[in-house]
């Protein structure tokens, strides 16, 4: 069983309330192979919501208590952050699920790649929060990019 972000199988959870939906990770839900969740609606945020980033570092830092996650309009979001990591790691525990594919560059879900802190559109190497928490565990996250190339 894999966990595929939400937003990769055509659901309308991203920040401006659209999809990244991509055909090959959508056939793995409708075969029953996979699961789908997005970490920022288990940590209780809602769609639409403002953009945010990592201010100060990447998920590491956030999860140590030296980074925040912030919106572009100030309000700081790290508490749901992090705890939609802890609710995603928990669904994984609770299936069995070892396989995670989650959006590339989000700060949420990046697993290579997050965006700078400076909401201009600039990218920096890091992983979002719920990267973090899952690597700490032992388990490996893929991008979309990186399961649709294997």
């Amino acid at each position: 069983m894999i966990l595929i972000s939400s937003c990769l199988v055509g659901e309308n959870v991203r920040y401006d309330g659209g999809t990244q939906g991509k055909s090959p990770l959508i056939q793995l839900i409708k075969e029953g192979n996979a699961i789908h969740a997005c970490p920022e609606l288990l940590g209780g945020l809602t769609v639409p919501r403002a953009p945010a980033e990592i201010i100060g570092g990447d998920g590491f830092d956030v999860l140590d208590g030296n980074a925040k996650v912030m919106t572009n309009t100030g309000k700081d979001v790290t508490a749901s952050f992090i705890k939609g990591a802890e609710q995603t790691l928990k669904i994984l525990k609770e299936k069995s699920i070892d396989t995670v594919i989650l959006k590339a560059n989000s700060p949420s879900c990046g697993n290579a790649q997050i965006y700078d802190g400076t909401f201009s559109g600039k990218k920096k190497q890091g992983l979002g929060v719920t990267s973090a928490l899952l690597n700490r565990h032992g388990i490996k996250v893929m991008s979309e990019a990186d399961y649709l190339s294997s």
